[in-house]
């Protein structure tokens, strides 16, 4: 006997949510530029992806999500600066899902979500090498405030949460798929 998950109503809920409100317009630029500092430090960690972006100095990149729009342009250092929305931006990306429930499914299957591409070929060669190539060394910046055996230990744990999280996930969508409801626990 198949019991009905008690998340389905949660998880129907996000599939059908569709941005029906927008956020007031200081939370959306400031939570922009949170992203633009945080993009930033990591990209300072890595020499290689600095100059990268060094030789695309003064393009525009448009990142597109449903109504917000996140745009940036690239400094000459090789880091991101928040700036107006460019006119004719050199290279726009546009998430193709509405619904922020498979974004984050594909995000905790390690996957990257669908994206319309648009623009500069090369631009966009350099944004799909930094986001294949580029990744937070989380551990190091714990390790700063916390010491070593701390960060190991959090870092690990946090790991260990994403990893049941995306088994949990991945279990749901492979019973989605059989059209069956999962089975037992979650």
């Amino acid at each position: 006997m198949a019991t009905q998950s008690p998340f389905s109503s949660f998880e129907t809920f996000l599939q059908e949510f569709k941005f029906p409100l927008t956020p007031p317009a200081w939370v959306i630029e400031e939570s922009q530029r949170r992203m633009v500092l945080l993009v930033n430090h990591v990209l300072m960690q890595e020499p290689q992806a600095n100059s990268r972006l060094a030789r695309q100095a003064g393009r525009h990149i448009r990142v597109q999500w449903g109504p917000l729009v996140f745009p940036i342009t690239i400094t000459p250092a090789g880091l991101l600066e928040l700036t107006a929305d460019p006119v004719d931006a050199d290279l726009t990306l546009t998430l193709t899902e509405t619904s922020p429930w498979p974004l984050v499914q594909a995000l905790l299957q390690g996957g990257k979500p669908a994206v319309r591409v648009e623009g500069d070929v090369q631009l966009a060669g350099e944004v799909n090498w930094l986001i294949d190539h580029v990744r937070w060394d989380i551990e190091a910046d714990v390790a700063r405030l916390l010491g070593d055996v701390p960060a190991h230990l959090l870092v690990q744990n946090c790991r260990n949460l994403a990893q049941a999280l995306r088994s949990f996930v991945d279990r749901r969508a492979s019973a989605a798929k059989a059209g069956a409801a999962p089975e037992g626990r979650a």
